[in-house]
C-alpha cells in the first residue's frame, strides 16, 4: 500500500518535473523545430505532455490542436506553455490507444518521443491510422533503437531498469518498422545519434509518413 502510494506520488508530481526537463533539452528542441513546423489543418498532437511543441506551431496553417495527454500532472505542468500558445489546443485526456475522435478528422498526426512510452505502439498507430484524413500527413520524431550492434546490446540491458523510472520509455523501439507496419507509408526518413546524449538513449528517427 505504502509502495503504490509512493508510485502515485512519483508519477503525479515528480516524473513530470523530470521528462519536463529531459524532453526540454535543447538537443531535443531542435529536433522539434525539424518536424513540427510542417503541421498544418486540424492536428492531433499524440503524448502532448507539458506541451513543448506549442511554439513551433505555425498559427497560418494550423485550425488547432488536439492535445491527446493522459497524464494529469503532465497536462498540469503544461499550463504556462498553453497561456503562450500562439494556436487554439483542446485537451483530449486518453490513452495514446483510445483516441476519441471519429474516423478521418485530423489532417496531421504530430508524434514527437512519444511512442516509446505508449504501453501498445501497435495498437496506438492503427488509432492513429484511423482518425488521419485519406491525404494526411503523420509527422514524426522518436528515439529507440540504434543500428550498431554494441549500442543495442546496452538497450537490452538498461531498457529493464530503465522503463519503470522513466515513464514506461523504452530505449530499442524500432520505430520507422512500427509505422510501417501499421499501415503508413514513410515519405521521408532521417536517423542519426543526438549530440550530448548517452548513445543508448540518443539514436533518433524524423520525418514524415502518409
Amino acid at each position: 500500500m505504502a509502495t503504490a502510494s509512493v508510485m502515485g506520488f512519483y508519477d503525479t508530481y515528480v516524473l513530470p518535473h523530470l521528462i519536463n526537463c529531459a524532453c526540454g533539452d535543447r538537443s531535443i528542441a531542435r529536433q522539434r523545430q525539424k518536424v513540427v513546423p510542417n503541421a498544418q489543418g486540424r492536428v492531433l498532437e499524440i503524448g502532448m505532455g507539458s506541451a513543448l511543441n506549442l511554439p513551433y506551431y505555425d498559427p497560418e496553417k494550423v485550425e488547432f490542436v488536439w492535445g491527446l495527454e493522459p497524464s494529469e500532472g503532465m497536462r498540469r505542468k503544461a499550463q504556462k506553455n498553453l497561456r503562450q500558445s500562439p494556436v487554439d489546443v483542446r485537451w483530449l485526456d486518453l490513452p495514446g490507444e483510445e483516441i476519441p475522435l471519429d474516423d478521418h478528422s485530423a489532417d496531421t498526426i504530430v508524434l514527437t518521443f512519444t511512442l516509446c512510452t505508449i504501453a501498445d505502439p501497435h495498437t496506438a498507430l492503427a488509432q492513429m491510422r484511423r482518425v488521419l484524413r485519406p491525404g494526411g500527413q503523420l509527422l514524426f520524431c522518436e528515439h529507440g533503437e540504434a543500428p550498431d550492434e554494441n549500442v543495442r546490446k546496452w538497450q537490452a540491458r538498461i531498457n529493464p531498469w530503465w522503463r519503470p523510472v522513466a515513464g514506461g520509455c523504452n530505449l530499442n523501439r524500432p520505430i520507422d518498422r512500427l509505422i510501417e507496419t501499421a499501415g503508413f507509408q514513410i515519405d521521408q526518413l532521417e536517423t542519426g545519434y543526438l549530440p550530448k546524449t548517452p548513445r543508448f538513449a540518443g539514436f533518433n528517427y524524423w520525418g514524415h509518413a502518409h
